[in-house]
């Protein structure tokens, strides 16, 4: 596992997803992420923490230099619950919740790497449909953190490892038919 490998392939991933997705200050990322997928094996099955802080060294810094806020999906034994900063959680009205992720058990490594990463980390229920836009690394199932049109996006990168991604961006929705002229720039 070459761990420089996996941190390089995240930040670029990251910066090309903020390169098409136009998003601006104060937004929400998304990241779910699998460790066992970036190792190769099945999702759940192989939690590593070194791939994990891989991933958070590559994506992170960047999101930060940007002022996004990065939101982390724990896995389904905490029903997708996020960690986030607790200026995040503040600034959208989300509700803490009480649990700590752990690697093995509940969370996951990526989650437990940001809740022992962050300033000041808080687990929310749900974002409420609110972010921007995100990374699926490795099958872990974002969308329901996204805004409620969601458009793929195509990078050159495939995988980080050996774990596929899946990245997407909101965009506002199209209404009015066919008399409506739409502005380029939200598309």
């Amino acid at each position: 596992m070459d761990l420089n490998k996996i941190t390089e392939e995240s930040r670029q991933a990251v910066t090309e997803i903020l390169n098409g997705a136009r998003l601006k200050k104060g937004d929400i990322f998304v990241i779910g992420c699998s460790s066992s997928e970036i190792l190769g094996d099945q999702i759940g099955t192989a939690t590593n923490l070194e791939s994990a802080n891989a991933v958070y060294d590559g994506i992170i810094p960047v999101l930060n230099e940007k002022g996004i806020f990065a939101a982390a999906q724990c896995c389904e034994h905490l029903n997708r619950a996020l960690v986030v900063e607790r200026e995040t959680m503040e600034k959208y009205g989300f509700e803490q919740v009480n649990a700590i992720p752990q690697p093995n058990h509940a969370g996951g490594a990526f989650a437990t790497v940001c809740f022992e990463r962050f300033k000041d980390p808080v687990l929310v229920e749900s974002i409420n449909a609110k972010a921007d836009a995100g990374i699926d690394i490795g099958g872990t199932m974002i969308g329901m953190h996204m805004h409620s049109v969601v458009v793929p996006m195509r990078i050159s990168l495939r995988a980080i490892g050996k774990a596929p991604i899946i990245c997407a961006r909101h965009r506002p929705k199209y209404v009015g038919g066919q008399r409506a002229i739409y502005d380029e720039k939200l598309m």
